[in-house]
Formats: C-alpha cells, structure tokens, sequence
C-alpha cells in the first residue's frame, strides 16, 4: 500500500468514493447531510482546488495502481477568543470496504497529522456521525478524543 499526496488527476476516481461516503451519511441522518444535488461537481472543483493548496492535506492510499482510500483536510482559522488562531481540520476519509480493517484508515490518518505537524498546527479537529463507531474507534487509535458533541435541531 502507498499512501501519497494527492493530485488532480486522482480526482474522478476519489469522486466514487465521495459519492459513496455522501450517501452513507444520508442515511445515517438525511437531515444533517443534505447534499445539493450538484454535490459531486462542487466537490470535484473543490477536491481540484486542495490538490495545489498548502493549506489542505489531500492524500490518497493506492494499492497496484487503484486508489483505494482518501483523507483530505485544510487548515482553518477559529474565532479570535481563542489563543489558537488555526486548526487542522479533517473533512472526510474514507476506505474502500474490500480494504478495510488493514491498517489503511489509520496510516492515512497518521500521515496526515504528520503533514499537519510539518506545517506547523497544533490541533486537528473533525466530526464524526453520531452512528459512526468506526470512525471514532480508528480516531482515538490516532490520539484523537472527544471533545464536544454536535447537536442538531430542525425548525
């Protein structure tokens, strides 16, 4: 397995991955994941943009040639009350189910701490699904903890 930067090129085959990743959240909680429906072109412009960005930490894992897994992230700013002035924030990762429970998930988060690091942040944030135990599982395997908890109210 190579876990690598990710370039534009890489994009239409992580866009199946988006796709799959969107729908999965939709059914978890359709209310709180309401993509538009030109989600995946938005994506793509939006993927394509992180792939030359410094501030994002776009990686793909490969295995004989196929992308099978992607993180990407960027470095946001917080609100001025805090003495962090940025965060490294990680907006998807996803791994294709025939390579999970290898490893992959948690050498892809690894590295992209390590990314983070070498750009000097200090923290990494992300959100999880509420269904998600997966997710927070290989999380606070990375040294990741729980620190608020989202909640959602429909008006």
């Amino acid at each position: 397995m190579t876990i690598r930067p990710a370039s534009q090129d890489d994009v239409p085959a992580i866009l199946p991955m988006v796709a799959k990743l969107a729908a999965l959240h939709e059914n978890w909680d359709p209310q709180r994941y309401d993509y538009k429906t030109d989600a995946a072109k938005m994506y793509d412009g939006w993927l394509r943009a992180r792939a030359v960005d410094d501030r994002s930490v776009f990686l793909v894992a490969e295995r004989e040639g196929k992308i099978v897994a992607f993180l990407i992230a960027t470095i946001e700013g917080t609100i001025p009350i805090y003495r962090l002035q940025q965060i490294g924030f990680i907006h998807d990762l996803w791994v294709e189910p025939e390579y999970r429970n290898e490893g992959v998930g948690r050498q892809i988060a690894m590295l992209a701490v390590e990314k983070f690091r070498e750009k000097g942040v200090k923290q990494i944030r992300l959100e999880t699904a509420t269904a998600n135990d997966a997710a927070r599982a290989l999380f606070k395997s990375c040294g990741f903890r729980i620190s608020s908890i989202e909640m959602l109210c429909d008006i």
